[in-house]
């Protein structure tokens, strides 16, 4: 499994159905393609939310990132991270 960073921002129409329900089926949803989220929260600043998710795979992680889009209404971006220090060994090679 990999860990996946999913950014969410809200559309005008997404912040009108804010739930308690919603982040549930969220949740679901995750899981539904083999995901787990390990944490969510909600943000200041440019993105509004940020969710932490472990994926087997790229691919999974995609569909539940466009699939999210669709259930919310929340414009996702979806990263793998690298530690700085996974960083740092990648380009020691260079």
């Amino acid at each position: 499994m990999g860990t996946f960073l999913m950014f969410g921002k809200y559309s005008y129409e997404a912040l009108r159905e804010i739930s308690a329900e919603r982040t549930q089926k969220a949740s679901d949803l995750i899981k539904k393609f083999g995901g787990e989220v390990t944490s969510m929260y909600a943000l200041l600043g440019e993105q509004d939310l940020l969710f932490v998710a472990n994926f087997s795979g790229i691919e999974q992680a995609m569909k539940a990132s466009v699939a999210l889009s669709k259930l919310t209404g929340i414009s996702f971006t979806t990263s793998p991270p690298v530690t700085v220090e996974e960083f740092d060994k990648m380009l020691a090679e260079l």
